[in-house]
């Protein structure tokens, strides 16, 4: 505990920070084919309960998936506790109500892996099944954040006895701490694979946001009346990476908590119902045209797991239909490619944003007529952003210098990616929890819904397809 009185260094950015790099440094071991954090659960689709969790290395593979989940929340658990108690927390309490919030959120999160909610098109035959609803995994999160308000509404004495685990913003906080590794390799991988898709993939997304951003900051300020407060998280949240950009802009502009936490749950929500019926528009009108659908679910779908998956279904079914039109045969992959990679820039592109939020704000918005100092914008800027960004660098430098340890960083990410996606199942069950319907109303839940599909359905959606014509048109995958 801190003394009454004293001043701590630890704030919950620099917490997130620290223990996101913490596990980041010591996943670095992974490098040297030993993966640290193989033990760690993988939550798979599943038809049949005993597949559901599974050790996320190779090399862990005899340990079972009951093991591994016990693992990871013991381990979890410990780094976080000891967090708390530099926050000033009781570490006995949060490990009591963690333990509930853990297995909550991750029940919910494998409930959304189940075959049926989750396969995508190309996966219904390897599960033996004939239909789907095609959601992915992130279905999970959905199912997490509506526990969590059905607890909030209806039990909000047991959401109070756990309310020192139910913490959305440092879960979410560390998530985007780990989220920059597996981009540093994704990017290094695309780099020699694909260099003209990632070149007119920054070229598009540079465009298509600065173009994003100013509409819905416009539309949310000019036609429904929102403050600067709610304006600016909803327009990054639409406009750039969905969950990661809202909470980055929130922490940038020093908005209320109740900010980032309802633009993420609405973000969640649309991303899912773009996933359903987007790439079904692609296979109708850009067949002919599949690096054009590619880029498109990479601008127009605001999460991560959504995007990437919606490029998925969009390249299954693209290949499908132009091999049945015209006898071509588009090699595999190269749609998601093209997904991923846009996905890629939208994602790097929050930490430069956050910074000029920040810079904007101290001089513009909330001047008081002083020479704004540089410690004023240091206070100001999210400081978990600069654990994203050093967690990018780090594993793009170590694989554009090495390019033989890619597959070893692919393998060692992919252990870490398994904290980053229960890091994310935490936040979503506690953004639920701390969601009071009759407070939603109040501060304007409808109101945000309609501007997010004014928004997003009135013109990202369709500008997005125009610039991915722009600078996607005529380029094919591979055929044969």
């Amino acid at each position: 505990m801190i003394p009454a009185g004293k001043k701590s260094f630890w704030t919950e950015d620099w917490l997130a920070v620290a223990i996101g790099l913490a596990i980041f440094f010591a996943g670095l071991i992974g490098l040297g084919r030993f993966d640290p954090f193989g033990w760690a659960v993988k939550t798979n689709v599943w038809t049949g309960a005993t597949k559901i969790a599974t050790p996320a290395g190779a090399s862990w593979s005899q340990v079972p998936g009951w093991m591994a989940l016990l693992l990871t929340f013991a381990f979890l658990g410990l780094v976080l506790a000891i967090g708390i108690s530099r926050l000033g927390g009781r570490p006995r309490r949060f490990i009591l109500s963690f333990t509930v919030v853990f297995f909550a959120s991750y029940f919910c999160f494998a409930a959304g892996h189940n075959a049926f909610i989750a396969a995508t098109p190309d996966q219904l035959k390897k599960f033996g099944i004939s239909w789907s609803l095609n959601l992915t995994g992130e279905a999970g999160y959905i199912i997490a954040l509506g526990l969590g308000l059905a607890l909030g509404n209806f039990l909000p004495g047991l959401v109070e006895l756990l309310s020192e685990a139910i913490r959305p913003e440092l879960y979410i906080k560390i998530a985007i701490v780990l989220l920059g590794a597996g981009l540093g390799v994704k990017s290094a991988d695309a780099l020699g694979l694909a260099s003209a898709v990632m070149f007119r993939g920054l070229c598009a997304i540079v465009e298509a946001y600065l173009i994003y951003w100013a509409l819905v900051y416009f539309v949310a300020r000019k036609f429904f009346g929102f403050s600067r407060e709610w304006a600016a998280p909803l327009a990054s949240g639409i406009s750039i990476c969905g969950v990661s950009a809202a909470i980055a802009t929130g922490a940038a502009i020093r908005a209320r908590p109740i900010v980032p936490i309802m633009v993420s749950s609405l973000v969640v929500i649309f991303a899912v119902v773009e996933l359903l019926f987007l790439p079904f528009v692609a296979q109708h009108w850009l067949h002919h045209d599949p690096l054009v659908a590619g880029a498109w679910m990479g601008l127009a779908v605001k999460t991560d797991g959504a995007a990437v998956a919606s490029g998925t279904i969009a390249d299954s079914l693209i290949r499908a239909k132009a091999l049945a039109m015209d006898g071509t045969v588009y090699q595999e992959g190269w749609v998601t490619l093209t997904a991923t990679s846009v996905k890629v820039f939208i994602d790097i592109f929050i930490g430069i944003w956050s910074f000029i939020l920040a810079v904007i704000w101290c001089s513009k918005i909330e001047k008081t007529g002083e020479k704004v100092r540089a410690r004023e914008i240091w206070e100001r800027f999210p400081k978990f952003v600069l654990g994203y960004a050093l967690t990018f660098v780090v594993l793009l430098c170590v694989c554009v210098a090495y390019p033989g340890q890619l597959k070893a960083a692919k393998a060692m990410t992919g252990s870490i990616d398994t904290f980053r996606v229960l890091f994310f199942a935490l936040t979503f069950f506690s953004i639920g929890a701390v969601s009071n319907f009759r407070k939603l109303r109040e501060e304007g839940i409808g109101r945000l819904a309609l501007v997010y599909v004014v928004c997003l359905f009135g013109f990202i959606v369709w500008i997005g397809l125009f610039i991915s014509f722009v600078f996607f048109h005529g380029m094919k995958p591979p055929t044969g």
